[in-house]
């Protein structure tokens, strides 16, 4: 039935999907998934880890929370429990998608690492190859391919000239846990995004000593504004007014409460906090403490590396620091380019080259989940999309089966009747 080029197709199992292979079980993979469910669509989850959500159960830290109320972050079809909080924690959250996963009986493939995926176009279905734990090779063949490994795949060390020789302990955001261990020490925190502030904040929590890197510039506004989510705010006031007015209001807003920031070393961009996340992605940082810490003088705002030496950081500016242990709040990048054998939909950088809202589908039934750069909102409504998408081709092939095979009943019944007839006459004669 299909025509395989390569030799390792029969020496490695084959699985035949009746519907799509999603690569990835984070929000963004079990969101698809559920979606799925409720158009009939069967589907398989690959995932690397043993868990759902391994970078919110692994990958982060104690004190995280929510930045965004609730309702924002939701996925479809099912809305956090009411007795939880507007912000929920980190086991919360874990939490709301284990119940999510139990509700639409969403059973991930875990332990199971996707090597390469690339479309055949002799038979024109996908060919993902995977590769588990225990080192077994396993070709899944499928119609639909949903890349879900998201935003945050891998995350990014940049190189800083020194840092090998630097002599303490250096480790990325993702190891981080708790402040607790730093207790009393020196520690460099290099980057200012929300990461890098929240760690900061946890550091001088657990009286650490923490500096903290501001290389470029940034947007913080406050988590609420006139008690009311900055975020939620932000959507009101898009709905009548236009986006560069939008970002004056809450620029103007943000200097009443939060003050002037760049006397703190906090430089703002010169685009508009909403204007920037939309072109480039990034996101604002929303305060939940730490300028408050800088203000105190307790988190202190640095400028960029120049360069690591045995136990101290030199800065651009000359600045020489002591330092004990160094966190690299340096965020994460997408791993596709590592395994989808494609160049068409998905640019170099492990991102759709089509800007939202058309980013979500390619051709020969790629698809993309989670990459809106617009957090768990963006994934649901991806979701959403693909879903139907594919439960629109999946019932007309449904439908299309049927008729096959109503029509072969009926030519059945007929060469019965005429077989039935035939003997009839034969008795007669």
């Amino acid at each position: 039935m299909f025509s395989f080029s390569d030799n390792d197709f029969f020496a490695r199992r084959c699985v035949w999907v009746n519907g799509p292979v999603i690569v990835g079980a984070g929000p963004s993979g079990l969101a698809v998934s559920a979606c799925l469910k409720e158009q009939g669509v069967p589907c398989v989850i690959l995932e690397r880890a043993d868990c759902i959500a391994s970078l919110w159960q692994k990958k982060t830290y104690d004190r995280l929370k929510l930045h965004l109320p609730k309702q924002f972050c939701q996925l479809p079809k099912f809305p956090f429990p009411e007795h939880y909080p507007e912000y929920p924690t980190k086991k919360q959250f874990i939490e709301y998608l284990e119940s999510y996963a139990n509700h639409f009986d969403i059973k991930p493939q875990f332990n199971e690492c996707v090597q390469s995926a690339k479309y055949d176009e002799a038979c024109r279905l996908w060919r993902v190859k995977t590769v588990s734990a225990n080192g077994s090779e396993v070709e899944y063949i499928c119609q639909w391919l949903v890349v879900a490994t998201g935003e945050n795949a891998e995350r990014v060390v940049p190189e800083i000239d020194g840092l090998k020789e630097f002599g303490g302990e250096v480790l990325h955001a993702c190891e981080y846990k708790s402040g607790e261990k730093f207790k009393g020490k020196k520690v460099l925190v290099v980057g200012c995004g929300n990461s890098g502030m929240e760690v900061s904040l946890d550091l001088c929590n657990h009286d650490a000593q923490p500096s903290m890197v501001c290389r470029s510039s940034v947007h913080v506004l406050p988590r609420e504004i006139f008690r009311k989510s900055t975020f939620e705010l932000a959507m009101l006031l898009m709905a009548w007014l236009p986006l560069w007015l939008v970002d004056k209001i809450l620029l103007i807003l943000t200097w009443f409460i939060l003050g002037n920031i760049g006397s703190y070393g906090l430089k703002r961009p010169s685009v508009g906090p909403l204007t920037l996340k939309n072109t480039q992605g990034k996101t604002p940082v929303l305060d939940i403490g730490a300028l408050e810490k800088i203000r105190s003088g307790k988190v202190k705002v640095v400028p960029g590396i120049k360069k690591f030496n045995c136990g101290t950081v030199e800065l651009v500016n000359g600045e020489k620091l002591e330092v004990d242990s160094v966190v690299l709040a340096t965020g994460y990048c997408s791993n596709v380019p590592y395994w989808l054998q494609e160049s068409e939909f998905f640019s170099k950088n492990g991102y759709p080259k089509a800007q939202f809202p058309n980013n979500w589908k390619g051709k020969s039934g790629l698809y993309a989940v989670g990459f809106t750069k617009r957090g768990l909102a963006g994934a649901s409504a991806d979701a959403i999309r693909i879903a139907t998408d594919i439960g629109k081709v999946h019932k007309e092939d449904l439908k299309q089966k049927k008729q096959k095979l109503l029509a072969f009943r009926k030519l059945e019944f007929r060469q019965m009747e005429r077989r039935v007839y035939k003997e009839k006459s034969h008795g007669l004669s």
